[in-house]
């Protein structure tokens, strides 16, 4: 797949990986499959990041302080 972009675009992904230390295309690719598949794209970097990665799960929604207070634990 070939795309092309606007001076003004090409301009700001470079300057984006500039500061980054990559290449445009690894902050395109990178954009994309934040923007399509859901979820950043992460690689493990050594045995303990993939173990890492590999316990952990999503648990639903985050309860608020209000609702883990002694008080509410009783209602």
């Amino acid at each position: 797949m070939v795309i092309t972009m606007d001076p003004e675009l090409e301009t700001a992904l470079a300057a984006s990986a500039r500061a980054g230390g990559t290449t445009p295309e690894v902050v395109v690719l990178t954009a994309l499959r934040e923007r399509f598949l859901g979820r950043p794209a992460v690689t493990p970097r050594d045995e303990w990041e993939r173990r890492l990665l590999g316990a952990a799960s999503d648990c639903g929604v985050s309860l608020s302080d209000a609702a883990l207070s002694r008080e509410a634990l009783y209602d």
